[in-house]
């Protein structure tokens, strides 16, 4: 027995504390591991406070560019809806533009009648009563639609002809081209024998440069060389022309407005 107890050897047990001291060297180890990274890094240039400052400016400046993007987002649906506004507001311009327009096509209309009808004594007893001018499939080229009518009571025909010309601006000069220049057949004037109305439609072909301000319209009844009635429409493509003036018209005095009737002279091939 005393043997026994001899041999005997009393060592200590703590598992907690082995656990415990273990865990410290684990996270010692870390600890040691985490600095020199960080060390690492310090040495490359790299600063923990600047990147933390970097990251919250950059945070501040995403804010900012998101209420900014918010704002313009507000501005562009006020924008748009301003636009719309002011489309339908051109829509309705547009359309009391065209009833005006319409309106006075038709007070024109009424006017030229009257004043055919109070027309003062004259041998030509005809006159246009409505001028319309379509554009045609090319440039330059247009349709001259025109009424011819009788003033007073139509109790018999009437017969004679009709001379057209073109007043405008070519290349910046005044100008005026006569009926044969214009026509595609070279016509010089249309004759016409009606008792109460006729209708033209006569196709004419603009030099290219020239810009057209008003047709003149001149009547002549039967042969008769001398006395005629002239008439002026403003150029107006698309649309009933109005009438500028009227009057009687003599051979070899020039157009009614004293001004000199100059005849464009154009190249033809």
């Amino acid at each position: 027995m005393v043997d026994l107890f001899g041999k005997l050897v009393v060592r200590s047990h703590a598992p907690k504390r082995r656990a415990v001291l273990l865990t410290l060297a684990a996270l010692a180890v870390l600890f040691v591991l985490y600095a020199m990274f960080e060390l690492g890094r310090y040495d490359a240039g790299f600063r923990l406070v600047d990147s933390v400052r970097g990251a919250l400016a950059a945070a501040a400046r995403i804010r900012d560019l998101e209420a900014e993007n918010g704002r313009q987002r507000e501005e562009l649906e006020a924008a748009d809806v301003a636009r719309r506004v002011d489309r339908e507001g051109y829509k309705q311009v547009e359309r009391s533009l065209g009833d005006m327009q319409s309106q006075i096509a038709r007070l024109t209309q009424d006017l030229s009648f009257y004043r055919g009808l109070v027309q003062p004594d004259s041998l030509v007893h005809v006159k246009v009563q409505t001028m319309q001018i379509v554009p045609g499939a090319a440039a330059g080229q247009f349709g001259l639609k025109f009424v011819l009518m009788q003033t007073g009571k139509p109790d018999r025909s009437v017969a004679g002809s009709v001379t057209l010309s073109i007043d405008g601006l070519l290349r910046g000069k005044p100008g005026t081209l006569s009926f044969a220049q214009v026509s595609p057949n070279r016509r010089v004037g249309v004759a016409y024998s009606f008792r109460y109305f006729q209708d033209y439609d006569e196709p004419i072909a603009l030099p290219q440069g020239f810009e057209p301000t008003r047709v003149g319209v001149e009547i002549r009844a039967g042969k008769d060389a001398i006395h005629g009635f002239r008439q002026a429409f403003v150029w107006k493509a698309q649309g009933m022309s109005m009438e500028t003036e009227a009057g009687a018209a003599a051979a070899g005095l020039g157009p009614p407005n004293g001004g000199t009737e100059r005849d464009v002279q154009v190249e033809t091939e």
